[in-house]
């Protein structure tokens, strides 16, 4: 990587994630699953976290509505712990490059390989229309990435493809114009992250597009709600309280969501419970979630009452955002033939 060369040996490598500004709240399955990781990526990356606004275009949404949830999703990764000091926390539409590195990539995938992605097959099929940009989402996401040459990219197993094909595209491009123009990124599995599943439809997981308003605990949820929703949680007949996500999802997923939180292993709580009924288990996961959620409700809630301090934030995410991403597309442009433009000052 000869372009880096003259970075600091001390460098930490980069990370990315971003979200879809597709609800008024995250719900406890990403805060679980994703949020609670970035929090602790900030230690060994340099880190960068975006609301992937300009994704969300892609479904028919009420203008006012993106713009209110972007402030929230933005204010939501801060709540959360997400530090704008150490991280940097922005709208993907405020840094240009996004889209522009997205055109020269998109000159570059062949058709057939978009027709391959199962998320567009998936969506068109559950009713989303069916338009160019829902199509070629994949190529957005690969430029997201390859924009900060990003070492890793925290996954989930359903972004696996969308990441193998951002890797397939920063090497056709390095075989094309040159072996560092871009990085090829890795996936970087998050170790045991949590999966939190449907508290109605303990087989599915929680899922903000899927799940009914009783099957998610939402972190906007008062906590007179929250305990409400796990009291009324699906579990089973046997009334005994054990880790079997087979046979007992329901039971195993209040396990988990309690553990995570509480930070007390499994068998050290199937040990607590033995014995007793799912009304002591739910009572005591209600508690556990009402008592972490409280913090990021406050935070949540004084950001969104200072309007001007969010701008800020995401204001400076953008400018260190930008510092980057310029670098890679000056290269970028320069290695693809396109003319260098006139400074803009």
């Amino acid at each position: 990587m000869g372009h880096m060369s003259d970075a600091p040996t001390t460098a930490q490598p980069r990370i990315l994630s971003g979200m879809q500004p597709t609800s008024d709240s995250l719900h406890l399955g990403n805060y679980l699953g994703a949020l609670v990781n970035w929090v602790g990526l900030q230690d060994g990356f340099d880190a960068y976290y975006f609301v992937a606004d300009l994704h969300a275009l892609t479904v028919p949404t009420d203008p006012e509505v993106i713009r209110r949830r972007t402030r929230v999703t933005a204010a939501q990764y801060v709540a959360a712990g997400v530090d704008p000091q150490r991280s940097a926390v922005f709208c993907q539409s405020h840094v240009a490059e996004h889209p522009e590195l997205m055109w020269v990539l998109a000159c570059q995938t062949a058709m057939g390989e978009m027709n391959r992605m199962t998320q567009f097959k998936d969506k068109t099929a559950k009713g989303h229309n069916a338009n160019v940009g829902l199509f070629t989402y994949p190529v957005l996401m690969a430029a997201d990435i390859l924009l900060y040459d990003a070492a890793k990219v925290p996954v989930g197993e359903d972004q696996r493809q969308h990441l193998e094909i951002t890797r397939d595209l920063a090497m056709r491009v390095n075989q094309r114009f040159g072996a560092d123009t871009l990085v090829v990124p890795e996936p970087h599995i998050v170790k045991a992250s949590a999966k939190i599943q449907d508290l109605q439809e303990p087989e599915a997981k929680m899922s903000g597009s899927t799940s009914s308003d009783k099957g998610m605990i939402l972190l906007s949820d008062d906590p007179k709600r929250i305990a409400k929703k796990i009291r009324s949680a699906v579990t089973d007949a046997d009334g005994e309280i054990r880790y079997d996500p087979e046979t007992k999802a329901g039971v195993s997923n209040l396990l988990v969501i309690h553990s995570v939180l509480s930070g007390t292993s499994i068998p050290q709580l199937e040990a607590r419970f033995s014995g007793q009924g799912y009304g002591a288990l739910k009572g005591e996961v209600a508690d556990v979630v009402v008592e972490a959620v409280a913090p990021f409700q406050e935070r949540l809630a004084a950001l969104l009452d200072d309007p001007a301090e969010l701008d800020r934030i995401l204001a400076g995410g953008a400018e260190r955002a930008a510092e980057v991403a310029s670098i890679t597309m000056t290269r970028v442009r320069e290695r693809v033939g396109l003319l260098a433009g006139a400074v803009r000052g």
